[in-house]
């Protein structure tokens, strides 16, 4: 199957589930399917807004971030579900495994979707013929649908799995650029909103193919290195590789201070934790990773240390979140004597473009009016992350609740009860 792989350059696969909590919701009770389904916080109240939501809900015009109430006055029949977030995680930790079957080169970038390397993988067929079998495969062990693109990178196969949903195969080569991407409107390109398609508008930039044909310096000027790189993707170059890697660069991130004297005043204490928090949101945001566990480190006038770890419910990153985490562990451990030294550190770090956050419904509404996409929420934890995907040597952590089982379902059967692939 050589023939079917280029002789320089690679096959990338990008598999991008299709309406993932509802299709998920749909495979553990049957008789959901061909209903106008939607997942949205608050679901019993008619508050809130939708996270997702099937395609038969969309054909009403029903849409993601919509607001529940406008959502029921579009779609007065709209089935809503409260979100699932572990059925969720057990049914990603299962697609990315069928995937691993095929390459080892799998990089997770969210919940529901992941690029796959599949340059070396010819073994098990045309590029064409692994796509067809993923999908043929998610679909019958999981009951889940789900589109894929096929390109020489990873933003054409990202861009290829958007042309045709539900459980569509694109092939999007170089050569196809002009024909099918450049006569696009410029927010239509994988990487540019809404602000970015404003700010390239304002210089006459309204295609894509006038983005690939911009003036480098005034892209520079405009939107700094960025605007070259969006540049490059618009003329189909990308040279950015799987990594299967790519979050899991930093174990943790932490800063302390040894005391110019022994302090037990909570006040002064706490101002010394403020201030260690703000050193690691501080490297946090330049690393671009969010924290599932804090920890703090004490050493009292005698020498002694004394460390207190939380695992946190819900990723954090900023100043603030740090902040308050580490000082309720301080409470809880500090015995009220002399510190001379206090520490914290942030770890089982998630990069910001792959977490999830297990959020409870009035954070979800909190932090969706902050960053609208939500698709999967925010961006998934790393490969087999701690939330989402557990790693390979920890995915047997993730439990499954006796309550979550469904009943009716090929996902059910073949995944839930232990069944091997």
């Amino acid at each position: 199957m050589k023939e079917y792989y280029p002789k320089n350059g690679r096959v990338i696969l990008h598999v991008d589930m299709n309406s993932f909590y509802a299709s998920v919701e749909m495979a553990y009770d049957a008789n959901l399917k061909g209903k106008p389904v939607a997942v949205a916080g608050n679901a019993e109240e008619r508050r809130g807004i939708i996270i997702t939501c099937s395609y038969e809900a969309r054909k009403f015009g029903v849409k993601t971030t919509m607001p529940l109430w406008e959502a029921k006055k579009l779609c007065p029949d709209l089935i809503t579900l409260t979100p699932n977030f572990q059925r969720y995680r057990t049914a990603s930790l299962a697609m990315f495994q069928i995937l691993y079957e095929f390459s080892e080169l799998v990089e997770p970038v969210s919940i529901d979707e992941g690029y796959v390397d599949i340059t070396n993988s010819y073994d098990l067929g045309s590029p064409i013929h692994i796509a067809n079998t993923i999908q043929k495969q998610i679909f019958e062990r999981l009951d889940l649908p789900c589109s894929i693109g096929i390109a020489p990178n990873k933003f054409l196969a990202k861009t290829a799995s958007d042309l045709k949903k539900p459980m569509g195969i694109t092939i999007l080569r170089k050569r196809d650029i002009p024909i099918i991407l450049w006569p696009l409107d410029v927010e239509e390109m994988h990487g540019i909103g809404a602000k970015t398609g404003e700010k390239l508008r304002s210089i006459g930039i309204a295609t894509i193919k006038d983005l690939a044909m911009a003036n480098d310096i005034q892209l520079k000027a405009l939107l700094g290195i960025n605007g070259f790189r969006l540049k490059e993707r618009a003329n189909g170059r990308d040279n950015r590789l799987v990594d299967p890697e790519a979050a899991n660069e930093f174990k943790s991130i932490g800063n302390s201070t040894t005391l110019p004297r022994d302090v037990k005043n909570q006040q002064e204490l706490f101002k010394v934790i403020e201030s260690l928090s703000d050193k690691v949101a501080t490297r946090m945001k330049k690393k671009q990773v969010h924290a599932q566990n804090i920890s703090v480190t004490i050493r009292y006038s005698n020498r002694k240390n004394y460390s207190k770890s939380k695992k946190l419910q819900n990723p954090i990153k900023t100043l603030e979140e740090i902040n308050q985490f580490s000082k309720e562990i301080f409470l809880s451990v500090w015995d009220g004597n002399p510190v001379r030294l206090l520490g914290i550190t942030a770890s089982d770090l998630i990069d910001n473009n792959i977490v999830v956050k297990q959020l409870d419904l009035f954070s979800y509404e909190k932090e969706a009016d902050k960053e609208p996409l939500w698709s999967a929420i925010e961006k998934l934890k790393s490969k087999y992350g701690k939330s989402i995907i557990e790693p390979a040597s920890e995915r047997n952590n993730i439990s499954q609740k006796e309550e979550d089982v469904g009943t009716h379902t090929s996902f059910n059967k073949d995944f839930l009860h232990g069944k091997k692939f």
